[in-house]
């Protein structure tokens, strides 16, 4: 039965069963202009949704804005709406050296230090995207010739810090690759409405730069990145 998702203002009938969603809706319409016969579903806040077909398969692209509770609501109504595969194109803050703006993370899990998952699952109960659809994402970089760091993100829910001090050191020396706003939620929400996902992050910046001040993300390095990790997620989620 046709249902109108509420927010997104999709028809679910409309809705494909694969769905790459991002947080800028100027960068949702830029990968829906990759698809072949791309169509603009509905426009809604945030949420501007697309759909199209690449390499024949047919998929959604949608955007979620900024920060877990908007891209929450965006990600239960996709659900609600049949989606069975949702791949995350991001951007984050990197936290170890080696991992510099212009390179590409793929989230294995993300530590919950977002405020939504701690109200929709019990403390302690993990973020961790498909094992599937990761494969998938690596796979699809392979074979693009794409250099990729693959490993565990944290999800938070600041961006310009104020007078608590988040314990980011604490994360680097655990090994966390580096920090966004969304990835806990979509993992979390996939898991407990059964819905496979994934994320990709193109790095645009480091988590303890003085973003009030330094933060640039408008790079050519940054750009080609996101360009990249665009093409690496359509590849990828047509084979999951």
């Amino acid at each position: 039965m046709t249902e109108l998702l509420t927010n997104l203002k999709v028809n679910s009938d409309e809705l494909p069963k694969k769905v790459l969603v991002c947080g800028d809706p100027v960068r949702a319409e830029k990968i829906a202009s990759l698809l072949e016969d791309s169509k603009l579903l509905a426009k809604n806040r945030e949420y501007h949704s697309y759909k199209g077909s690449w390499q024949g398969v047919e998929l959604a692209i949608v955007s979620h804005g900024v920060g877990s509770p908007g891209a929450a609501v965006c990600f239960e109504e996709l659900a609600k709406g049949g989606a069975k595969t949702i791949i995350r194109i991001g951007t984050a803050g990197s936290y170890q050296a080696e991992i510099q703006p212009g390179h590409i993370v793929i989230s294995t899990a993300a530590v919950r230090r977002d405020g939504l998952t701690s109200q929709l699952v019990p403390e302690g109960f993990p973020a961790v995207a498909t094992r599937q659809v990761v494969k998938s994402l690596a796979d699809a970089a392979n074979a693009r010739n794409q250099q990729i760091h693959e490993g565990i993100t944290l999800t938070l829910d600041v961006f310009y810090s104020g007078i608590i001090e988040f314990p980011h050191e604490l994360y680097k020396r655990a090994g966390v690759l580096a920090v966004e706003m969304e990835n806990s939620a979509l993992f979390t929400i996939g898991a407990i409405r059964d819905v496979k996902t994934g994320a990709i992050l193109a790095i645009d910046g480091y988590a303890d730069a003085d973003l009030r001040n330094e933060y640039n993300p408008h790079t050519d390095v940054v750009s080609e990145a996101i360009e990249q990790e665009a093409f690496i997620a359509l590849d990828a989620i047509i084979h999951t």
